[in-house]
């Protein structure tokens, strides 16, 4: 097997290779499949070779025993994975790439602790190394669980908050890095308790995690996800730097770099700081005393499908409404009749729209929606002054002017401004507020309508209403 030795490298740098490749083709929606194809054939490079890395073992059976092992992990993981993919909703996809994403930083933390346990200190000179992965492959497991949680409905998704909790947050990081650093210089005092000190450090780095996420709203969630996803990247890097593993490098590396340069651009796109999303329990408490002028004005489908029909252009404003109740496929066909009829439509992409990077794309090129019909938020609110009607598909805080409006809690994040349109119609389930628990501005606007219902079954009836004319 020394043959192995001499191809490990080079799999490992076309492994490398193919991960560039791949992040370069997910950046635009025509090319990102084949981007996540080229990834995946790339870790296979990577998990094959590794596994087939010559160890020293005690004997052949134990050896035949890790091998058993890890086939039976790598079998109950895949087929785990393979049906999960295969059956989950384009809806339910913020969850599943925050659990798969919480997996990896978990993994990343279970490696540092099985190279800490291993080893001995100070004759591992990367046990520090092993530390830091650790706490950030924590960190990242329990956020993401968190995450997933609140995605997923099983918690609330407003910020879970209590008094004090910025304080005992860093009280418990502190703890972590002091046992961190306790096992690594192992003070005569505490000598007789490696063990010990390693599994608070893991345990105090699992509550961090939990701790840091629950005052964290469904808003920011977009942010989060970019952020957890940035710290297993950083995680894994960081291992593969103290096990010596170009692979575990490079892709670390890639994963960190994408994901905070995201992490950047979604907080951007709010115009907010990443301390203020993190630490700020932005939606916790609803705002009040804010009286807004004019009333909600009720529509119906045939009204609004007259006023489709008779428009010249038409700009969609997804939101997470459209994904929950499935919407998407009914907003391409009435997309197609619309244009049938000589209407120029076209959908305006918030970049924190839904409840992960990209999603409303994601569901809108399931539905089959055409990549040049979407536009972002710089693109498209030029072009709002100059459109017969706006539709608002379940979308709340993106759309709302009080943005503008000095005091109020979105001051300053940019948003569709959609309420320059001749005409705004909304569709939206009731008469609630969005995320952050703001009053929409929008909504009593003289020039805006409602059309209450579950978004799918009020596009159909549009649908129907647009087929009549």
């Amino acid at each position: 097997m020394e043959w192995i030795y001499d191809i490990i490298e080079p799999v490992y740098l076309l492994a490398a290779i193919l991960f560039i490749l791949a992040l370069r083709a997910m950046s635009n929606p025509a090319t990102a499949r084949g981007g996540i194809v080229w990834a995946g054939f790339g870790m296979l490079l990577a998990i094959g070779v590794t596994i087939l890395i010559p160890v020293t073992l005690p004997s052949s059976s134990t050896l035949f025993l890790n091998f058993v092992l890890m086939g039976i992990a790598i079998a109950i993981g895949g087929s785990i994975a393979y049906y999960a993919a295969i059956k989950v909703q384009m809806t339910n996809m913020p969850q599943m790439v925050a659990i798969y994403n919480g997996m990896g930083g978990g993994a990343a933390g279970a490696i540092a602790a099985v190279d800490l346990m291993l080893s001995n200190w100070p004759a591992n000179q990367y046990a520090p190394l092993d530390i830091v992965g650790g706490l950030i492959g924590s960190v990242s497991f329990a956020g993401s669980l968190i995450a997933f949680l609140k995605l997923q409905g099983w918690m609330t998704q407003k910020p879970v908050t209590f008094p004090g909790q910025n304080v005992v947050n860093l009280v418990v990081l502190g703890l972590a890095a002091l046992f961190g650093a306790f096992f690594i210089i192992q003070p005569a005092f505490l000598a007789g308790f490696p063990v010990s000190l390693l599994a608070m450090f893991f345990v105090l780095g699992l509550l961090y995690g939990l701790f840091m996420t629950l005052p964290i709203g469904g808003a920011d969630m977009p942010v989060v996800i970019s952020l957890y996803n940035a710290l297993t990247g950083m995680a894994v890097g960081i291992d593969g730097f103290a096990l010596n593993n170009f692979a575990m490098i490079v892709a670390g590396v890639i994963v960190g770099a994408a994901g905070s340069l995201l992490t950047y651009l979604m907080a951007k796109a709010m115009n907010r700081s990443l301390s203020n999303v993190l630490f700020s329990a932005f939606g916790a408490k609803e705002e009040t005393g804010v009286e807004l002028k004019g009333s909600l004005k009720p529509t119906d489908p045939d009204d609004v499908a007259v006023q489709l029909a008779y428009s010249s252009k038409v700009i969609i404003a997804p939101g997470y409404g459209m994904a929950v109740a499935q919407a998407q496929g009914k907003v391409k066909e009435m997309c197609d009749i619309l244009e049938q009829k000589g209407v120029t439509v076209k959908f305006a992409i918030h970049p924190v729209a839904g409840r992960m990077p990209g999603h409303m794309n994601v569901l809108l090129a399931e539905a089959g929606v055409s990549y040049d019909k979407l536009f972002d938020i710089d693109e498209i609110n030029p072009e709002f002054a100059t459109t017969d009607v706006a539709m608002v598909i379940g979308a709340n805080d993106t759309v709302n002017p009080a943005a503008h409006r000095q005091g109020s809690p979105l001051f300053g994040m940019p948003v569709l401004e959609v309420e320059q349109a001749k005409s705004v119609v909304v569709l939206k389930r009731g008469q609630g507020k969005g995320f952050a628990g703001i009053e929409n501005d929008l909504f009593y606007r003289d020039n805006c309508k409602m059309l209450y219902g579950d978004a799918t079954d009020s596009l159909s009836k549009v649908v129907q209403a647009l087929k009549k004319l």
